[in-house]
């Protein structure tokens, strides 16, 4: 027997628009497929969630399709915070506050911004042109997840 509605509100609208759920499920398995991090670790859900924001706001094709956008987008030196806000400023003014997808962007974009990790101080590194780095991983830094999560996402896309 199916629900007369799928977010316990009567109405018959999912709780969480389908495009959302869609990039979501994909950033969840290119993260599991690359292995890179342990799922449920605090680096997978930066990775998660910021790969699921480039999806979502990427629009459009099949992912098959898309890969080459999103690496590029989460590539070293690309301005993606910028892109976000961006993005994120065009969907409020096309689609309006009260898009569900658009409200699960903007918390979980807030998140990457709000919830800051111990990392490796990876801000004092050369351009990648610059040959091979060594990185003191004893030097840490609180850094803002997404600053974690994107070449997380980046390297999960290069394993896809």
């Amino acid at each position: 027997m199916r629900p007369e509605s799928t977010d316990g509100s009567g109405g018959g609208g999912l709780a969480v628009p389908m495009d959302w759920l869609c990039a979501e499920y994909l950033a969840d398995e290119l993260l599991r497929g690359g292995g890179l991090v342990e799922t449920g670790s605090l680096e997978y859900v930066a990775g998660r969630r910021t790969l699921a924001l480039t999806v979502y706001l990427g629009d459009g094709a099949a992912p098959e399709e898309r890969v080459d956008e999103w690496l590029d987008r989460t590539s070293h030196g690309h301005p993606w915070p910028q892109w976000v806000r961006e993005r994120l400023a065009a969907r409020r003014e096309r689609e309006g506050d009260g898009e569900p997808g658009l409200a699960l962007a903007l918390e979980t974009w807030r998140l990457l911004e709000e919830t800051e990790l111990l990392a490796a101080d990876l801000g004092a590194l050369p351009a990648p042109s610059a040959g091979p780095v060594a990185v003191d991983e004893s030097a840490r830094t609180w850094l803002p997840s997404w600053k974690l999560g994107l070449p997380l996402g980046h390297l999960s896309l290069h394993l896809y």
